[in-house]
């Protein structure tokens, strides 16, 4: 049994103190429903991690084991009465044991290496990988990593839709923003990038592009925390660098790492701000009917579900159908760890999707967006799936608002 440095088993034993048992946690627990064992629910996860702070148990592959199936969604947080930090807990018991034994290693370097992802992006698209991907991927067992990234990659990102371009307005100059694209999301979220430049800049505040890097969310959650240290630091440095006071990403996913990094810098997604400068913005009809995904860290960590769908609601014509709020599975890397219980998670959004049928499904997690159009390909459905900013901004009226 590994030897837990003292003060990080405190903190972790304070952490799980908190908790008071009630079990309120349960009913909000996606992987409490769909395996139906203590273990696999929050206050399971809590009682384990007690357990191994205070040193009353050896590490087991079958005890870590519902620790690397928790999905980190923090429905359970939003519920939770005693205001346990679920999350907090989570991240330090991860580091505690340090990286679990079946991670996709090589598939996560790519992932976090924006100029290694944008080149495979561009070589599945010059071999036609979306032609052959399901031979490839039928020739791989189902619980496969590789097998979930083709899938993954055989969805192309969506390209920048033509005349995507800045307005000239009248609206006064705000506080300049800086914007962190990410690193899946500077590649498959590119024109979601652009939109958010397009639509701060017309409420009235200068965009500042950071390079393009991972926060460090994937390695946090993954147990490798001196990498995620690192991140960390190249975030400070890179907001230091900017000169902007405040912090937007597009992707839900990274807020959480982005705001340890950041103590007293507002860090959010773009919807806040928009919304609060909604009087400078106006919006083409577009009669269409859309189905409305809102990712876990958006509805838990973000916050932001009012705001964006305030912002929607400006569209005239525009009909939005919100999706059940649960999560589809994809959980950061989630995915290409757990492959046959990400897709088990997603099929009840599926199934809300296809009773809904809309003709195109929004979403702000780049993540959950490719998961969900993955499962849509698996059932032959073709939903156009895209980022919520990059309808707001095509349907963006030049200079002031009518």
């Amino acid at each position: 049994m590994p030897v837990m440095p003292e003060n990080k088993s405190e903190r972790l034993a304070a952490l799980a103190d908190q908790c008071v048992q009630c079990g309120l946690c349960l009913p909000a627990c996606p992987t409490y429903a769909l395996d139906g064992n203590e273990a696999e629910s929050p206050r399971g996860r809590i009682a384990i991690a007690a357990a191994l702070a205070k040193g009353r148990v050896p590490v087991t592959d079958e005890l870590r084991e519902p620790l690397d199936h928790c999905l980190g969604c923090l429905s359970c947080e939003r519920v939770c009465p005693a205001q346990v930090r679920f999350g907090e807990l989570l991240v330090e018991t991860r580091a505690l044991l340090g990286p679990a034994p079946r991670q996709p290693r090589a598939l996560l370097a790519l992932a976090t290496r924006p100029a290694w992802l944008r080149a495979a992006r561009r070589l599945a698209g010059w071999i036609g990988l979306s032609r052959w991907q399901a031979r490839l991927a039928g020739r791989l067992p189902e619980r496969s990593a590789w097998r979930a990234a083709l899938s993954l990659a055989a969805t192309p990102p969506p390209s920048t839709p033509p005349g995507f371009s800045a307005a000239s307005r009248d609206a006064p100059t705000l506080a300049p923003v800086a914007l962190f694209p990410g690193c899946v999301g500077s590649v498959d979220d590119e024109d979601a990038q652009q939109a958010a430049t397009v639509l701060l800049e017309a409420a009235g505040h200068p965009v500042i592009r950071l390079p393009a890097f991972c926060c460090g969310a994937l390695d946090a959650h993954g147990g490798r925390t001196a990498a995620a240290t690192l991140a960390m630091q190249r975030v400070r440095n890179a907001m230091q660098a900017s000169g902007a006071s405040m912090l937007v990403t597009v992707t839900p996913g990274c807020l959480g790492q982005l705001r340890a990094a950041l103590p007293g810098v507002p860090v959010s997604d773009p919807y806040a701000l928009l919304a609060a400068r909604a009087g400078q913005l106006g919006f083409r009809p577009l009669r269409q009917r859309v189905a409305l995904h809102l990712p876990c860290t958006q509805l838990n960590v973000a916050c932001s579900g009012e705001a964006l769908q305030a912002l929607l609601a400006r569209v005239p014509e525009l009909e939005i159908v919100q999706l059940p709020p649960r999560c589809c599975g994809a959980a950061g890397s989630h995915l290409l760890e757990f492959p046959e219980r990400a897709a088990a998670l997603r099929v009840p959004t599926l199934e809300a999707i296809d009773t809904l049928a809309p003709q195109a499904l929004l979403s702000s997690n780049i993540g959950c967006r490719l998961h969900l159009a993955a499962g849509l390909a698996e059932r032959g459905k073709t939903v156009p799936t895209l980022h919520p900013l990059v309808l707001l901004a095509q349907q963006l009226v030049p200079g002031n608002p009518p």
